[in-house]
């Protein structure tokens, strides 16, 4: 079957459906939020609550929410970002609550492509008062996700900002889960009054987890040994990533969250946080991307 790209809806909200060979992806017009990536008759890579909800000006549980202009609580990002927005600050910035345009999308022999922009400059963002241009470009194939997530700052004068692709990935079980790549690595442990740690050896988790790694290797690995696969990360112009899991108590206070699924999700993001924030000149751009590949552990192990 030849690639294709479906316009679709979830709930009331438009979006599209991409096939490649094996790789299906479903992704929302509403902050650009991929939803769903996955390969035919295999476990979920990309994983989407049960108990998800799409509405306007909200963001579904799961997929690979995008967080900018911010991360996080505004008032943990550095004084630029902050004096960015003077307002009641959402967690995770705008881009997530709004709904992105369609800028192109074309199909190839062995590729869908799907680019969708939010122009600040074009529709003002009431609650952060500055002119860019925000642009996700989706490229899916038989055996990769491609992700490029590009600010252009059309304003006058200097841009500050944070970000993030919040991906959840499926797993397994997270008990039967290792995370490579950030061996040595240090870290920001939030959950520890924001200490300053170092990480000893291959990352496992046993339950909350939400730490802030600095300078990880540019291709990180979610090894599940009960599903014999490894989820490969692939950055480039990310210095920063967030590994997040919500553990058994915090997942009884979450929306759109089934109380047991912490033990089958993971969210390592893919970002420029902390002292990896960007300032961007007037004129100046910035990528970040992303791919995303599923492999059978056999491959490398």
């Amino acid at each position: 079957m030849s690639p294709r790209i479906i316009p679709t809806h979830f709930a009331q909200q438009p979006g599209w459906q991409l096939s490649v060979g094996p790789a299906r992806l479903q992704i929302s017009a509403q902050g650009a939020q991929i939803l769903t990536y996955q390969l035919v008759e295999q476990a979920p890579i990309i994983w989407l609550s049960d108990l998800a909800e799409f509405h306007s000006n909200s963001s579904a549980r799961g997929g690979i929410p995008i967080c900018w202009p911010w991360f996080g609580a505004i008032e943990r990002n550095p004084q630029a970002v902050q004096q960015m927005t003077h307002a009641q600050a959402p967690f995770h910035g705008l881009a997530r609550l709004q709904r992105w345009q369609l800028l192109s999308q074309a199909t190839t022999a062995d590729s869908a492509c799907l680019v969708l922009q939010l122009d600040t400059q074009a529709t003002p963002l009431t609650d952060w008062p500055h002119a860019a241009r925000l642009t996700l470009e989706v490229i899916l194939t038989a055996e990769q996700l491609n992700l490029q997530l590009t600010t252009d700052n059309l304003g006058p004068k200097q841009l500050h900002l944070s970000q993030a692709l919040h991906s959840y990935f499926a797993v397994s079980a997270i008990q039967h889960v290792e995370v490579t790549g950030l061996e040595n690595c240090h870290y920001i442990e939030t959950l520890a009054h924001w200490q300053t740690r170092q990480q000893t050896g291959v990352l496992r988790l046993d339950g909350e987890t939400d730490r802030i790694y600095l300078q990880p290797a540019s291709t990180l690995q979610i090894v599940d040994k009960l599903w014999q696969r490894q989820i490969q990360l692939h950055s480039q112009h990310s210095h920063s990533a967030v590994v997040w899991n919500p553990g058994p108590d915090k997942a009884q206070q979450l929306s759109q969250f089934d109380p047991a699924a912490w033990q089958r999700m993971l969210c390592i993001e893919t970002a420029n946080i902390w002292d990896d924030c960007l300032s961007l000149a007037p004129g100046a751009s910035h990528s970040l991307d992303l791919i995303i590949e599923c492999q059978p552990l056999s491959v490398t192990n």
